[in-house]
């Protein structure tokens, strides 16, 4: 898997993002100053609950920005199995139940899922529980996850 074309594929995704809560902010930010909201009495509180928004969805797009400059500026290391996961490692895991789940330990962005070469990917990052358990460890351990209840995983391909 070229992780350089995944980043890309981040980024692109990230902007999109990034895109769409701009526009969010800025429907809100509207709604908040229409002339129509403006408060007869202390009750009405539809623009202030607007101007919340409108701040919720600004700050939202503040932190996928600097998440996009966080990608751009990410020198990818390259791994081999015997090597321990740190930073930019594109990890392949396998449950008890034989289930493979593909990580990528990026900057920014945990959480993001994306299709990339016929694979779900999912972003996570070294403060994540995940993340914290796979920093450090190589091909051929086992990591523990509790999430409810305590998950198994072997680390199987390190990228």
């Amino acid at each position: 898997m070229n992780k350089d074309a995944l980043r890309s594929r981040v980024i692109v995704l990230l902007e999109a993002d990034h895109s769409l809560l701009l526009q969010a902010a800025k429907s809100a930010h509207d709604a908040a100053t229409h002339e129509e909201n403006i408060p007869d009495d202390k009750y009405e509180t539809l623009a202030l609950e607007a101007s919340y928004v409108a701040q919720g969805q600004a700050n939202r797009a503040q932190e996928i920005k600097q998440a996009v400059q966080a990608f751009r500026g990410l020198a990818l290391q390259t791994f081999s199995d015997n090597v321990p996961i740190r930073l930019t490692a594109l990890v392949v895991l396998v449950d008890e139940e034989g289930c493979n789940r593909a990580v990528f330990l990026g900057p920014a962005a945990g959480g993001l899922r994306l299709e990339f070469e016929g694979e779900e990917v999912m972003v996570i990052t070294p403060q994540s529980p995940l993340g914290q358990a796979l920093i450090g460890r190589q091909c051929g351990d086992f990591v523990e996850l509790e999430s409810g209840t305590l998950r198994e995983y072997e680390i199987i391909s390190v990228r």
